[in-house]
């Protein structure tokens, strides 16, 4: 497990920040249970740690740190016994619903897989597991678990009804949710490897007044924020299409030789009207940092600036293609192949004239982004 393996002043700092943070909750609520919003707590576990937050990359974990995926939850304690949400299908809602109900469980245990395989090898991480922050009255407890894979061979229903199926596979008992496209995992909590108590405090705005007021005109320095800008850009081409000779699949284009690994990523044009300073010029050199950390040198290439790609015109596509799909050369990439894993986008952040990253971002990320800023 993770908590266990970290140096003492990490754990303490973590325990201080989740402290600080339950004391407040009547700010939220009138219950003796601290309050613990799920984003608060992945800051808090990324600032105490020195983990890489993932949270904004929509895969199964919300950090990493040492080669381990953390997948991060906060619940009420309950009876130690409860299910709590750890997926969602709504997209891939097309290629299951309609199948009988064993057969449906199988595919979302399958796209279940798929996606943690994924989120492990785009990240380079060796394992995954969930790090729970349990709510009681007046404590906080931490819980640890292996994010094991669904042992699909091994599915039994043990409970099927017009609103759920609760299946297990001889590790885990789930529940999906049909109406929600929702998948559950119950967590039973009562092993933990930590827990300290919580000092609600009574009054707590009158505790940040004394601290924090600041007079009317007095300047704060501002926390800078290493984005500068961000853009999402489609992995596919109109008609949400991908197509079988451009873009993901440039290598199979007709006219020159090309290698197998080429490919790009579509800018469509109103990014660039929208956004015109955001990339530099056709003849200027970038680099772009993939989620493991590899920089690739890379350019804004075709007429009118349409294309993404790497410098060396193969290294974007050797890792969307073998490392990431692990797709077999002359292979196609189809919008299914996308669908499955739930990815149709990818994430552009700017965090210098010349430094950029990248991650992959889930389905339909872009055409909300173009809804709300094209």
């Amino acid at each position: 497990m993770f908590y266990i393996n970290q140096t003492n002043e990490e754990k303490n700092n973590y325990q201080k920040y989740l402290r600080i943070v339950g004391s407040l909750s009547n700010l939220f609520s009138e219950s003796d249970t601290p309050y613990l919003y799920y984003r608060v707590a992945e800051r808090i576990f990324c600032d105490a740690f020195n983990a890489e937050d993932l949270s904004r990359s929509d895969v199964s974990s919300d950090a990493k740190k040492d080669g381990v995926g953390i997948g991060l939850k906060t619940f009420l304690a309950g009876n130690h016994n409860t299910f709590q949400k750890v997926a969602e299908f709504n997209s891939d809602r097309p290629n299951y619903t309609d199948l009988p109900s064993i057969e449906l469980i199988r595919e979302i245990a399958r796209l279940r897989n798929i996606r943690i395989n994924f989120t492990e090898k785009t990240h380079n991480m060796d394992s995954s597991i969930y790090h729970c922050i349990i709510r009681e009255p007046n404590r906080f407890k931490v819980f640890e678990e292996e994010m094991s894979l669904i042992d699909i061979g091994n599915i039994s229903i043990t409970k099927n009804d017009d609103r759920s199926i609760v299946f297990n596979d001889g590790i885990h008992e789930y529940s999906f949710l049909l109406s929600k496209s929702t998948l559950t995992k119950r967590f039973v909590t009562t092993n933990v490897v930590h827990e300290f108590d919580v000092n609600i405090i009574n009054d707590p705005l009158s505790k940040l007044e004394s601290h924090l007021y600041f007079h009317d005109g007095e300047q704060h320095p501002q926390q800078k924020n290493t984005i500068l800008q961000t853009v999402y850009l489609p992995l596919y081409g109109q008609n949400h299409t991908v197509f079988p000779r451009s873009g993901l699949n440039q290598w199979n284009a007709d006219g020159r030789p090309r290698d197998a690994d080429e490919v790009y990523i579509p800018i469509p044009s109103a990014v660039h009207t929208v956004f015109p300073d955001f990339f530099p010029d056709r003849n200027t050199r970038f680099n772009l940092r993939l989620p493991s950390d590899k920089i690739l040198p890379s350019k804004v290439c075709q007429a009118g600036g349409k294309a993404l790609m790497s410098y060396s015109n193969k290294e974007l596509g050797k890792w969307i293609l073998r490392d990431i799909l692990e797709i077999d050369e002359g292979e196609l990439v189809t919008n299914k192949t996308l669908q499955e894993i739930g990815i149709d986008s990818v994430r552009i952040d700017k965090i210098g004239d010349l430094e950029f990253e990248i991650n992959f971002a889930q389905t339909g990320a872009f055409e909300d982004f173009k809804d709300s800023h094209l």
